[in-house]
């Protein structure tokens, strides 16, 4: 993925007056039941509408993969939402949106949990390049795979179906 056109962009966030932050977020989200259901071109679709739909709501998000049962993004949080906020209207207005312009066969959604991790901005070009490399991650690990590595790196516990 082409890199450059991210890099001179900045974030046109909503803040609340005199409010000044910069709170990068890679969040992570799955399709109910882990299901691939998106083929590529409704997978780009769908990178497209969040990236657009992010900018009309004023988050400013420097990369997204969306694959056939997973997203992948970046975000710079604004004053004006917390995580699960931004991520409640991310993960409906999308799943809204595909099943409204009829992108995948029969109801979509997406499942219901989500991963939230912080990144410095000393960080941040390398966890851009990681999403951006998804699709070679993926060839050695599964989603599944790598979602559990990310919580035992930053100190979760995995809480299956089961155990909830």
């Amino acid at each position: 993925m082409d890199m450059s056109r991210f890099n001179g962009l900045r974030s046109k966030a909503i803040m609340s007056a005199h409010c000044y932050s910069r709170c990068w977020i890679h969040l992570i989200w799955g399709t109910l039941d882990r299901e691939k259901l998106l083929n590529k071109t409704a997978a780009a679709r769908v990178s497209r509408y969040l990236h657009e739909y992010a900018e009309d709501k004023g988050v400013y998000m420097k990369i997204n993969y969306v694959s056939a049962e997973h997203v992948y993004t970046l975000v710079d949080l604004p004053t004006a939402f917390s995580i699960e906020e931004l991520i409640q209207l991310l993960k409906g207005s999308s799943s809204h949106w595909v099943n409204s312009n009829d992108i995948v066969t029969g109801k979509f959604a997406w499942g219901r949990g989500y991963g939230a991790f912080s990144v410095s901005e000393s960080n941040l070009d390398q966890v851009a390049r990681y999403i951006a490399n998804q699709e070679e991650h993926h060839r050695v690990r599964t989603f599944a795979e790598e979602l559990k590595e990310f919580i035992d790196r930053h100190g979760l516990c995995w809480k299956d179906e089961e155990s909830c």
